[in-house]
C-alpha cells in the first residue's frame, strides 16, 4: 500500500510494534530443547495480548501463528514438534494484523555452537538488509534494493534465493510490488513517498535453488545447504526509510 493519510501511519506502526515485541520474545526463547510448536506459541500470546491476529493463519490459513524454519528450511516452516538443537540455524518470521492493517519482520538466529558458516550467513542477511535499506528512497527503481541485496550475498560467498522476493504490504500480507532479491531488469518500477514494503534478503549457503517440501508450505534448499533470512516492513519517505517492525 502507500500510506495517503496519518492515522495509516498510525495503524501500521501499532502493528509494527506488535511484530517487534512477538519477535523479541521468540528470540529470546530460542535454545537447543524448545519445540518451535513452543516458540510459535509465545508469539501466539503476544497477539492476543494486543488484540492482533497471525496474519498467514488469517490470510492463508496457515497451520501456525508464525513461520519457523530450521537450517535448509528457508521459509514458511510450520511449528510442531521439532526440538531445536545445538548449532541449529533458526529463522522466525512474524507477521501480524491490527485493526485492518498488516506489518511482516524475520530474523534469523544461530543457536550456539553456531558453524562459521552459520555466523557468516546471519552477517550476510543483515548487512545485506543494511545495504538495500540505504538505498530504498522515493525515485530508486526497485532493482535497486535487489541489486544491493545480490551483491552483498555475493561479497559473502553465498547466493540468494531468486524464486523469494520482498514484497508490498498493508492492508494484506503480499501486495504489489515484488521486491526481488536480484537485480532483476523487469523490476524497473520507481519507488514511491509513503510506499510501504517489506524488504527481505534470503540467502543460502549453496547454489540457491530451492523446492516446496511435501507439506505445501515449506521452502527448503535444494542441495540441503543452510539459509538465513532478515526482513522488516518499511515505509519508503525522500530520505531514510521508517522502519515500522524495529524493537
Amino acid at each position: 500500500m502507500t500510506i495517503r493519510a496519518r492515522d495509516e501511519l498510525t495503524a501500521l506502526e501499532a502493528a509494527g510494534r506488535v511484530v517487534a515485541r512477538a519477535l523479541a520474545a521468540m528470540r529470546a526463547a530460542v535454545r537447543p530443547g524448545v519445540t518451535t510448536e513452543e516458540i510459535d506459541a509465545i508469539a501466539a500470546g503476544v497477539f492476543a495480548a494486543e488484540g492482533a491476529r497471525s496474519a498467514p493463519r488469517l490470510v492463508y490459513a496457515f497451520p501456525g501463528a508464525t513461520c519457523i524454519s530450521v537450517n535448509d528450511e528457508v521459509v514458511h516452516g510450520i511449528p510442531g514438534s521439532r526440538v531445536i538443537g545445538p548449532g541449529d540455524v533458526v529463522k522466525l518470521d512474524v507477521t501480524a494484523e491490527k485493526d485492518g492493517f498488516m506489518a511482516d519482520a524475520a530474523v534469523t538466529v544461530p543457536v550456539a555452537p553456531a558453524s562459521p558458516t552459520a555466523a557468516r550467513l546471519a552477517a550476510c542477511v543483515r548487512s545485506a538488509f543494511a545495504k538495500a535499506f540505504r538505498v530504498a528512497r522515493a525515485g530508486v527503481p526497485i532493482r535497486r534494493i535487489g541489486r544491493e541485496v545480490e551483491n552483498e550475498a555475493k561479497r559473502f560467498g553465498f547466493a540468494v534465493v531468486p524464486e523469494l522476493s520482498g514484497h508490498g504490504i498493508g492492508r494484506t500480507i503480499h501486495e504489489a510490488p515484488s521486491v526481488p532479491n536480484f537485480d532483476d531488469p523487469l523490476a524497473n518500477r520507481r519507488l514511491e513517498e509513503g510506499m510501504v514494503i517489506a524488504v527481505e534478503p534470503i540467502v543460502a549457503a549453496g547454489s540457491g535453488g530451492s523446492y516446496l517440501a511435501r507439506d505445501g508450505w515449506t521452502v527448503r534448499t535444494a542441495d540441503r545447504s543452510l539459509a538465513a533470512h532478515h526482513e522488516h516492513t518499511i515505509v519508503v519517505t525522500r530520505g531514510r526509510p521508517i522502519v515500522l517492525t524495529r524493537s
